[in-house]
């Protein structure tokens, strides 16, 4: 049986629905790495780095243009998919540096999220990845716990849920839940929270308050 470590390359990093074709850019993390997480004219999921090659000014701060992410400072473009450098605003008729390129990172969207892989090949997706929510169930909230994931991880345990990779999976609240852990930098972890619970119901409203309560007694244990 695969336990959530088999599937441990693969980064929980944002839901699918926050990211628009073509529209926003949101900051994202995995293990330390500072992502730009964006979209495609054509809806394909961009992680990059969260810096532009030129004059390392964040992509958080650009625009999308079509296919293309456009850095704020001096609006240098770089492709979807490869990340090379397509134009130089300035200069419109010199042609872009080959060897100047955004660095890249693998993809893939599965179970309502967007998966990092931070390798420079990430391999193919797990089975595990596009299984790991039940169908019919719904987003709840993503918790901002100031705590190492490996801590994050052992308090669900000490919640009373189990590993099903690629997560960890039990009643929270009452209802039953599905907790997706991403190791965002050292000391900071995002929990995104699933549940059979419907959304608005008593059963949602009560997971909201265990979820808070989960955040608080995360940050209460001792570190080490």
């Amino acid at each position: 049986m695969n336990t959530p470590q088999d599937t441990a390359a693969w980064h929980p990093v944002a839901r699918s629905a926050d990211l628009r074709p073509g529209a926003n850019i949101v900051a994202g993390f995995a293990e330390g790495q500072e992502l730009a997480l964006w979209r495609a004219a054509d809806g394909t999921a961009q992680a990059w780095e969260n810096r532009c090659p030129h004059r390392s000014v964040r992509f958080t701060l650009g625009q999308v243009v079509d296919s293309r992410l456009a850095c704020a400072y001096h609006g240098w473009q770089y492709q979807a998919g490869s990340g090379q450098c397509t134009s130089i605003p300035a200069h419109p008729a010199m042609q872009a540096p080959r060897n100047v390129c955004a660095k890249t990172f693998g993809t893939a969207e599965a179970a309502g999220m967007l998966w990092v892989n931070l390798s420079p090949e990430a391999p193919p997706v797990p089975d595990e990845l596009r299984d790991a929510v039940p169908g019919g169930w719904h987003f709840c909230r993503t918790l901002t716990v100031r705590a190492p994931a490996a801590t994050a991880r052992a308090a669900l345990v000490q919640h009373g849920m189990a590993a099903s990779s690629p997560g960890w999976r039990g009643r929270l609240g009452g209802a039953e839940t599905l907790a997706l852990v991403l190791d965002a930098q050292p000391g900071l972890a995002f929990i995104h929270l699933w549940t059979e619970a419907a959304p608005g119901s008593a059963a949602m409203k009560a997971l909201h308050t265990a979820a808070r309560q989960l955040r608080t007694d995360i940050e209460a244990l001792p570190r080490g």
